[in-house]
C-alpha cells in the first residue's frame, strides 16, 4: 500500500497545533444562556421575586416538581479530578477543564443535554463521593470523567447505590457502549460471529475492563480472550492481583478469560487473533505492524488510545488489518464516546431512569450499529460519524424503551414519542448555534479546519 506519510503526519497534528489558539480566542467553549422571555423588567417579577416564591413553596411539598419548574430534568454535571485525562494521565482538575467544558459542549451540541463541567480538587474517593452526593439537588445526572483506577471502581459503585439520579462513567460505560457497536459491525464485515471471535483487549484500565464485560454479554466467548496490562497477560496465576482486594475488576477478568492460562508476549497472544482491542498508552509505535501482520486473516484493530493511537491506522491497513478504527475524527471509523453518551444520557433523561444499566448501553450499542448497517457497510464505515445526527435520538429513543422494560423509568413512553421529544430538543439544540454563529455573537477566527 502506498501512502505519503509526512503529508498524513501533518494532517494528524494539525487539530494539537490549532486548539490552543482557538481555545484561546474563545476563552472556553460553554456559557450560560437564558431560555426564558425577557420583554422588559417586569418579567423578573415572574422569574425572580415575589413570584418565583410560588414554584419554591410548590417544590418544597413536592420535590418531585422540581423536574416540572427548574432545569433539574435536563441538567448534567461532568466531574473529574484529573488523575486520568485522556491520554495525559494525572494532570489534575484546573489542567482537567478543557476537557470538561468539550464533553460538556458535545452533550449539548448532540444530545440537547444542559451540562456542567466541575473538576474537583481531591484525590481521595470518599471525599470526591460526598461532594457529588451534595451536588445532587441542582442535577438530573451525573457523568463521572477521568478518573483513575482502581478507585474509580469504587466511586462509581457507591454513588450508584448512594445516589437519587442516574449516575454513570463514561470511560467505562460510554466507552463499552460505542465499542461494541462498532465491534458489531467490524465483525460483520470481516464475515465472521462475535461468539467465535478471538480478540486480545491491550491494556487493563477500566475502560477496556467494562468494553470487555460488555462484549461478553453482547456474545463474545470469554474463553476465547486475553487482556493484557503493563505487567503481562491476566490469567488465573496472577497472584499479584488475586491477593490484592483493590484489583477485584482485574482478578474477575483472570478468572472468565484466557482459559488456556497464556503467559506469553502480546505478540505470541496476536497471532491468529481476529480482534486487537487496545486502549493503552499514546502512540504512535506502541502497537508495532509485524504484530497485526500475523493476526488472523480479515483482522479488526481498534486503536484508541488519545491524542494519538497506537500505531497509526494506514501503518495497521499496510499490515493487512481489514478494520481500523481509532478514537479520532480525522480518522475512519471513529470509535468515541461522542457517539454514546449524548444520546444515551438524553434517553435517560427523557424517561427519568434511576440508573444507567449495561442493557440499556447494549441497546444503544445495538442502536448505533443499526444506524450504520441501515447506510451500508463496508471496511471503513463500521459506525455513524458525528454529522449523521439522526443517530442521537434514536439511540435515545432505545435507551428509553430498555429502561421502561427494566421498570426503572418514572415516565412511560412509546418508542415514537421518545424519539420525536428527543428529535425536538436536539434540533433546538443544534438550531441556537446555527443562529448565535449566523448573527455573529460566536465571533470568528481565520484558522482552517
Amino acid at each position: 500500500m502506498s501512502y505519503d506519510e509526512e503529508k498524513l503526519l501533518a494532517k494528524a497534528r494539525k487539530p494539537m497545533e490549532d486548539a490552543p489558539k482557538l481555545h484561546s480566542y474563545y476563552k472556553g467553549k460553554i456559557a450560560v444562556s437564558s431560555k426564558c422571555r425577557i420583554r422588559d423588567l417586569h418579567d423578573f417579577d415572574v422569574w425572580y421575586t415575589p413570584g418565583v416564591a410560588a414554584p419554591c413553596r410548590e417544590i418544597e411539598k413536592n420535590p418531585e416538581l422540581a423536574y416540572e419548574y427548574t432545569s433539574k430534568w435536563n441538567t448534567v454535571a461532568v466531574i473529574s479530578d484529573g488523575t486520568r485525562v485522556l491520554g495525559l494521565g494525572d494532570i489534575g482538575p484546573v489542567a482537567a477543564i478543557p476537557v470538561m467544558e468539550g464533553k460538556s459542549l458535545l452533550y449539548k451540541y448532540l444530545g440537547g443535554v444542559d451540562s456542567f463541567p466541575i473538576c474537583l480538587d481531591t484525590k481521595d474517593p470518599d471525599t470526591f463521593i460526598e461532594t457529588v452526593k451534595l451536588l445532587q439537588p441542582t442535577l438530573g445526572g451525573i457523568n463521572l470523567e477521568d478518573i483513575a483506577q482502581p478507585k474509580c471502581f469504587y466511586i462509581l459503585e457507591r454513588l450508584r447505590k448512594e445516589c437519587s439520579i442516574p449516575v454513570w462513567h463514561d470511560d467505562q460505560q460510554g466507552t463499552a457502549a460505542v465499542t461494541l457497536a462498532g465491534l458489531i459491525n467490524a465483525v460483520k464485515v470481516a464475515g465472521k460471529r462475535m461468539e467465535d471471535v478471538r480478540i486480545v483487549f491491550m491494556g487493563a484500565g477500566a475502560a477496556n475492563i467494562r468494553i470487555s464485560d460488555v462484549i461478553f454479554k453482547a456474545g463474545a466467548t470469554p474463553g476465547n480472550c486475553i487482556m493484557y496490562d503493563s505487567k503481562g497477560s491476566l490469567h488465573k496465576n496472577r497472584s499479584d492481583l488475586r491477593d490484592n482486594t483493590a484489583w477485584g475488576e482485574k482478578w474477575k477478568i483472570c478468572r472468565m478469560t484466557n482459559e488456556d492460562g497464556m503467559d506469553v508476549p502480546i505478540w505470541e497472544a496476536l497471532k491468529g487473533a481476529d480482534v486487537l482491542i487496545a486502549l493503552s498508552k499514546p502512540g504512535p509505535g506502541v502497537v508495532k505492524k509485524e504484530w497485526i501482520t500475523k493476526m488472523a486473516k480479515n483482522a479488526v484493530v481498534f486503536v484508541c488510545a488519545n491524542p494519538v493511537p497506537e500505531i497509526w491506522p494506514w501503518e495497521a491497513k499496510d499490515a493487512g488489518a481489514l478494520v481500523v478504527s481509532t478514537g479520532r475524527s480525522d480518522f475512519p471509523n471513529q470509535v468515541n464516546n461522542s457517539l454514546g453518551f449524548p444520546g444515551i444520557f438524553r434517553g435517560t433523561l427523557d424517561v427519568r431512569a434511576k440508573t444507567i444499566t449495561d442493557e440499556m448501553c447494549i441497546e444503544a450499542a445495538k442502536e448505533l450499529a443499526k444506524t450504520a448497517e441501515d447506510k451500508g457497510l463496508s471496511e471503513n464505515y463500521i459506525i455513524p460519524t458525528m454529522d449523521e445526527w439522526e443517530v442521537f435520538p434514536r439511540e435515545a429513543a432505545a435507551v428509553g424503551v430498555k429502561a421502561i422494560e427494566q421498570g426503572i423509568a418514572e415516565k412511560v413512553m412509546s418508542r415514537a414519542e421518545l424519539y420525536k421529544t428527543a428529535e425536538r430538543i436536539i434540533k433546538k439544540a443544534r438550531d441556537e448555534t446555527r443562529v448565535l454563529m449566523r448573527e455573529g455573537f460566536m465571533g470568528d477566527i481565520d484558522i482552517e479546519f
